[in-house]
């Protein structure tokens, strides 16, 4: 098969000819028709990932048809239409038991545990708690762009934060993960303020929901509080920073929410005195599992929600390099989706 090869971290990859996964037993491997191209893809071509081994083939959000189904996998079969969260739970330890298989300690993800979905096929193991069925309707491009950003932030507003209509959400940050959560807080009927340096994040922002928009800066604080009539009952850092988290903090009203989503360096220092005397919460959330899929899709399939607006370029494997490299320098603005099989460049070609 054709795959996006890392040999050296921070020089560009290429596309090469590799063998093809095997199936193992309880898991499948799947013909990937389109998959994400996310921020966390960069940072593990710079090595800043522990779990990756050279050479590697990048890629976690992903949707496609099963190629092949391993022994012991019941209720799937080839030509099934699927997805599956970034985060693959074993299905067997305690928290899958609970429920909560975006923290199953014995999770595997692809494109950083082993070989992912930049590449024509992808293995997905423990397929019985993994997949999840696409509706018909769902195109390829927008179901793979569900199973990290979107899901990521569907159930940090809708579950984690517990955002309901009428509070007030400033989402730090506005890509892809920033872009979903103005859209579903939007969607729940929360007033939405979004932060970010980028003016095209911002206009997209705008254009999915939110009601005031803020360039970040030495002032954001004072001009978050001032929109927002005193503070914001929930806060979301959806990039990553210390000193996004602690603007957030300070941007809270008294019992206010915190979601940290970004994945931040460790060693860092926080003033937390607010937290106490405010009763702030501060509270972490990571993807989302495979069996809260169905409340999303209907959300989708309803028209409530719209991932698909938040693509903004399509792009072929031979475009990957060049994309990659253009993070170095900034996000741009929306979603990037790759479709493996195309042989020819795609560009920003329009979906189909």
């Amino acid at each position: 098969m054709r795959a996006i090869v890392v040999e050296r971290y921070g020089v560009l990859p290429s596309v090469q000819d590799v063998p093809s996964p095997e199936v193992q037993p309880g898991g499948v491997v799947v013909k990937v028709e389109a998959t994400g191209l996310c921020r966390s893809d960069w940072h593990g071509w710079q090595g800043h990932d522990s779990d990756i081994v050279l050479p590697h083939v990048p890629g976690h959000e992903l949707a496609g048809t099963i190629a092949a189904v391993g022994e012991g996998v019941d209720g799937w079969a080839v030509g099934d239409r699927v997805t599956s969260p970034f985060i693959c739970a074993c299905g067997s330890c305690e928290q899958c038991a609970a429920g909560d298989q975006q923290v199953c300690p014995n999770q595997l993800q692809p494109g950083f545990n082993y070989w992912g979905s930049f590449a024509e096929y992808v293995a997905l193991p423990f397929a019985a708690v993994n997949l999840v069925r696409l509706p018909d309707e769902l195109d390829f491009d927008t179901a793979a762009g569900l199973g990290c950003r979107f899901a990521t932030s569907f159930r940090a507003v809708r579950q984690v934060g517990r955002v309901v209509a009428g509070e007030s959400v400033v989402v730090f940050g506005c890509g892809g993960i920033g872009l979903s959560a103005v859209m579903i807080a939007a969607a729940l009927g929360a007033r939405v303020v979004a932060v970010d340096t980028n003016p095209d994040a911002l206009a997209l922002a705008a254009k999915y929901g939110a009601v005031e928009v803020v360039t970040a800066g030495p002032e954001v604080v004072a001009r978050v509080r001032e929109v927002t009539g005193g503070g914001a009952n929930v806060t979301m850092d959806a990039l990553g920073s210390p000193q996004i988290v602690q603007d957030a903090l300070r941007c809270l009203r008294p019992r206010g929410r915190h979601l940290q989503v970004g994945l931040l360096p460790e060693g860092f220092q926080l003033e937390l005195g607010g937290l106490i005397w405010q009763e702030l919460e501060l509270l972490g959330s990571h993807g989302m599992a495979a069996h809260h899929y169905p409340e999303m899709l209907s959300l989708v399939a309803s028209g409530e929600l719209k991932p698909a607006e938040l693509i903004t370029r399509t792009i072929s494997l031979s475009e990957v390099p060049a994309a990659l490299e253009g993070l170095n320098v900034g996000t741009p603005a929306g979603v990037t989706v790759i479709r493996p099989w195309a042989t020819e460049p795609l560009g920003s070609a329009p979906r189909s």
